[in-house]
């Protein structure tokens, strides 16, 4: 515990919906749901005037429908979102080495290690210099919290909600956790808190008060000794500024449960290129392969087989995905795979036997063999990603038509993007269908029959017009898509506009900036100036 409440938590308010309604002028001051739009599809993020009427994280979008009916509900726009999250951790890069980011809107910092405070008053003035800067760089606001220990700053940032700054003085933590249900604390969930209750015990002053050796009866010793440390306020971890990645998933729970083997191993495969794209994008490599199978009844089943040394072949992974899947009943129905990587590695031990039959292959396709140039089904040689339109094949490749237009969902929503871990979503709804070029989730050709494929456009996706410009699909089905042309930096709402699905002069966009480009950059500079020249008498 420090003597000095140096440890700072931000978390960015309602992340994804607030960055939309940043984006979407329309759309300030009115119920704004992120997340899977299909039937099974969960809430990633909802704006505070969505939780007026119920709605919150990593709730089924059936419900949230139901209780919010006249909502906007959009699907994730993650290249938006990394973007911002970058320009913040740039700022909070600015105030200390020692930045922990715990996901994209979320992170630590230690103020003391970067001069940045050394008391009450400082790490106070810091804090609040921190949410101008944000809001100024980005138009979006952070909740702050300030404490000795990393707990306690994030229980501060909890209270702070939305848009404010709490600082909880060193030596006042018990007085000020006593009240507080027993649910705050880390790692007390629905069934820890039910034991405790049962127990008597429903606060965090009566944990305190129950002493340790009781908190070891009901919960056993490492649970026991672990929670009482933290009613009392204690706290030593450590804020890291590298956190090693234990491994890389991903993951689509499919609107309709799969029942055709040959879909469900097309599937797997799919989801096997996806993880290698970002296995390789982290700079890692991996030794164990790992395949989620949850099927009709929400049993789940995990396989894992470990080969005898790291690789990002994708090639590699789906043939083991592939074996893995062997071993599985599908029987009955599977509602979501997923395909993971671990034991990572930053170095390759290539597989020899694969290449080698990767050459053979293509050797066999040049010389005319049976099966046209891959062989039927069109699956690649070794190490080519995607490069055919069969199982093998690529996100957005010429594959098989998919009915359902599944695919393209993240893994994990609020850590997607992120590794997949512990954020609204992590069941793996995906938050839309594949990605069109330049604009995530925005649009996908589905074959129609004996006809040319008709686009599709996902609600809260980014478009351009050749003739009225930016906007963003607020809806479409019936063969038309509605447009409203806004831009972030509009005063008022923007016109609406419909158009053919099909219609030349309306395209996929990349985001726009929700900040002015040169204002933020101002701004980003001015942020790291100060930075650079107040540093806390007798810092480091």
């Amino acid at each position: 515990m420090r003597a000095a409440p140096t440890i700072l938590h931000l978390d960015m308010d309602a992340f994804f919906a607030a960055a939309e309604q940043a984006a979407k002028p329309s759309l300030r001051g009115k119920p704004v749901i992120v997340g899977g739009l299909g039937p099974r599809g969960v809430v990633a993020t909802a704006s505070y005037e969505a939780r007026r009427f119920g709605v919150h994280s990593a709730m089924p979008m059936a419900q949230a429908r139901r209780l919010c009916p006249n909502g906007a509900y959009l699907v994730p726009r993650f290249s938006l979102y990394r973007t911002v999250s970058e320009q913040v951790m740039e700022l909070l890069r600015g105030l200390s080495p020692l930045v922990e980011p715990l996901s994209l809107d979320e992170a630590f910092v230690d103020l003391e290690a970067g001069g940045a405070a050394f008391d009450e008053a400082s790490a106070r003035a810091a804090g609040r210099r921190l949410r101008a800067d944000i809001r100024a760089v980005t138009g979006l606001s952070g909740s702050v919290g300030l404490a000795g220990s990393k707990m306690l700053a994030k229980i501060a940032s909890e209270e702070a909600k939305p848009d404010g700054l709490v600082l909880i003085p060193v030596g006042a933590e018990r007085e000020l956790l006593a009240p507080m249900p027993v649910r705050t604390l880390p790692g007390v969930g629905p069934a820890t808190g039910e034991h405790l209750r049962r127990a008597g015990m429903t606060t965090i002053g009566e944990l305190a008060e129950a002493g340790e050796d009781e908190l070891v009866r009901l919960l056993g010793r490492a649970h026991g000794v672990g929670l009482y440390r933290m009613a009392l306020g204690r706290d030593d971890r450590a804020v890291v500024a590298e956190r090693d990645a234990k491994s890389v998933s991903v993951e689509d729970t499919f609107d309709v449960d799969l029942h055709d083997r040959v879909r469900i191993q097309y599937e797997v495969q799919r989801l096997a290129d996806r993880c290698v794209q970002r296995l390789r994008g982290s700079g890692h490599s991996g030794r164990t392969i790992v395949l989620k199978v949850r099927r009709f009844d929400f049993s789940t089943l995990t396989r894992s087989e470990t080969l005898r040394g790291p690789t990002d072949d994708p090639a590699v992974v789906r043939e083991a995905a592939a074996r893995l899947l062997e071993a599985v009943d599908t029987t009955g129905g599977v509602r979501l795979l997923g395909v993971g990587v671990s034991g990572l590695a930053d170095y390759t031990q290539e597989d020899l036997f694969a290449q080698a039959a990767g050459a053979e292959s293509a050797e066999s396709g040049a010389s005319g063999g049976p099966g046209g140039s891959y062989g039927p089904g069109g699956a690649g040689p070794a190490g080519a990603a995607g490069a055919g339109g069969g199982p093998g094949g690529a996100e957005g490749s010429d594959g098989p038509a998919r009915p359902d237009g599944a695919g393209g969902g993240a893994g994990a929503l609020g850590a997607a993007e992120g590794g997949g871990a512990g954020r609204p979503g992590a069941e793996g709804a995906r938050p839309g269908p594949p990605a069109g070029p330049g604009a995530p989730g925005s649009e996908v050709p589905v074959a129609e029959a004996g006809g040319a494929p008709e686009r599709r456009w996902a609600a809260g996706s980014d478009v351009r017009h050749a003739v009225y410009g930016a906007g963003w699909v607020q809806g479409s089905g019936v063969g038309r898509v509605t447009v409203r042309f806004e831009e972030p930096g509009s005063r008022v709402p923007g016109r609406v506009r419909t158009f053919r699905v099909d219609d030349p002069d309306l395209e996929p966009s990349d985001p726009l900036p929700l900040v002015d480009p040169e204002a933020a950059a101002r701004a980003a500079a001015e942020a790291a100036a100060h930075a650079a020249t107040f540093r806390a008498p007798g810092a480091a």
